[in-house]
């Protein structure tokens, strides 16, 4: 859909802004109200006013970029006079003027309604603007595209960026009158809210996908490919009936080889041999740009002393995330810490269906069964041996695999096209919330249509 643009335009004098409507101005953010540091710390103080307060995540985290009052704030304490200076009100703007990157500054959410007692924190800025600004307006301003590259040119830092208040107060705003503002406003509330419900669809049949995906697997590795084959009892309750011809073992009964890879930390390098962690095991395959870590070439022995990988071998993780696998597709890398190592006696266990069956609902609720951990679960090598085996014949084996390896590559189609229509419609959200607040629409008209 194209939108009008205006009739006249003129040279904003800002070379990223670059024209905008003539009856504009261009002004810098110091000119449209007042920033306010230091904000109220963490600390409980006994004696001091208890306060409310949003913090750094509340700002980051917030998806439309607005703020509402929660009982679920931060609870803190701040002096009587601290917590009038640094109190929030309806129209306030708060940024984050750092973070551990140069993309994660300079995010900006405005507050909506809130009580007396609510606060920001020193991790803040506050922005309150003048009767001729419109906060909604600003917020889109603050956080489109154009503002965003300022932002990440001008912070500074090395461990952790940062923008100082003069960074803020420098930012070029491209202000209509303040009537336009709020049309602006209300068309991108309206056109970013349609987009989001997409995203939201995309989003939710991308679960669906996963369910199903997970589905497959669970009911083939554990009935087979054979409809209204006959069962038998499994004698594991969780398990149920399975095929008649098949075993329930112990899994490591057919293994020809287990190697838990724990041990001292190898020394970690720019270059030389790709460590593979935990990290890249995820979803069935070796994903090796989630995290690419290196060992000295002279290490390397050392590290896979107690055995090398071969092509097909099942990695396992043990934690962090607990239950992954996949199948080993290269030999030249080194595996780490909290990665087993599973080899299938050959022509009795293939380890491509024991990736499958590792990958089941059933396996994987029989890990956490086993597993202990408090903030995350592990399974320690030692109790691997207890994990069971649902096995068919090694031909039917590789039957499921094969035809699971057919079936999942139609989910993870259907994902990967549900994600770029995610990647396209956020494109889109940024571009039309860039060109709106820099003067590229016109939405004046298309503002009393939305409400006609």
């Amino acid at each position: 859909m194209s939108f009008p643009r205006y009739p006249n335009y003129k040279d904003s004098g800002v070379e990223w802004l670059g024209k905008v409507p003539e009856h504009w101005e261009v002004n810098r953010a110091r000119d449209l109200g007042v920033f306010s540091g230091s904000g109220i710390d963490k600390k409980m103080v006994e004696g001091e006013q208890p306060v409310k307060m949003f913090n750094y995540l509340d700002v980051y985290r917030s998806i439309d970029k607005t703020l509402s009052y929660s009982p679920d704030l931060m609870d803190t304490t701040a002096p009587a006079e601290k917590a009038i200076e640094h109190a929030v009100r309806r129209g306030d703007i708060l940024l984050t003027p750092s973070s551990e990157t140069s993309d994660d500054v300079g995010h900006a959410a405005r507050v909506l309604d809130v009580p007396e007692g609510v606060v920001y924190s020193y991790h803040i800025l506050r922005f309150r603007g003048t009767d001729a600004t419109d906060p909604a307006f600003l917020t889109y301003s603050f956080n489109s595209a154009p503002t965003r590259s300022y932002f990440t040119s001008v912070c500074t830092g090395t461990t952790r960026m940062v923008l100082g208040r003069e960074d803020f107060k420098s930012a070029p705003v491209a202000q209509p009158p303040p009537a336009e503002q709020t049309a602006i406003a209300a068309f991108l509330d309206h056109e970013t809210a349609n987009i989001d419900e997409l995203v939201i669809e995309q989003r939710r049949l991308m679960e669906l996908l996963k369910e199903k995906r997970q589905a497959v697997i669970s009911h083939a590795v554990t009935r087979g490919l054979t409809p209204r084959a006959p069962l038998k009892p499994s004698g594991i309750e969780w398990l149920g009936d399975v095929p008649v011809h098949w075993e329930v073992v112990g899994m490591t009964k057919y293994l020809s080889s287990l190697v838990d890879y724990r041990g001292r930390t190898p020394t970690k390098v720019d270059e030389g041999v790709f460590l593979l962690t935990a990290r890249n095991i995820r979803d069935g395959k070796v994903d090796y740009a989630a995290s690419e870590e290196f060992i000295p070439e002279n290490e390397y022995e050392d590290v896979m002393r107690r055995g090398k990988p071969e092509i097909g071998d099942v990695l396992f993780t043990t934690e962090a995330p607990l239950g992954q696998v996949a199948n080993m597709n290269r030999t030249d890398v080194a595996l780490a810490q909290r990665v087993i190592k599973f080899r299938g006696q050959a022509d009795i266990l293939d380890n491509y269906f024991l990736k499958y069956w590792l990958m089941g609902s059933y396996a994987q609720a029989d890990m956490e069964r086993l597993a202990t951990g408090s903030t995350a679960l592990g399974i320690k090598g030692s109790k691997v041996v207890q994990l069971r085996l649902c096995l068919p014949p090694h031909d039917e084996q590789r039957n499921i695999a094969a035809f699971l390896d057919s079936e999942l590559a139609k989910f993870d189609t259907l994902t990967a096209e549900a994600q770029r229509a995610i990647d396209l419609l956020q494109e889109r959200r940024t571009a039309l919330i860039s060109a709106a607040v820099t003067g590229q629409i016109d939405v004046r008209q298309l503002t009393e249509e939305q409400t006609a």
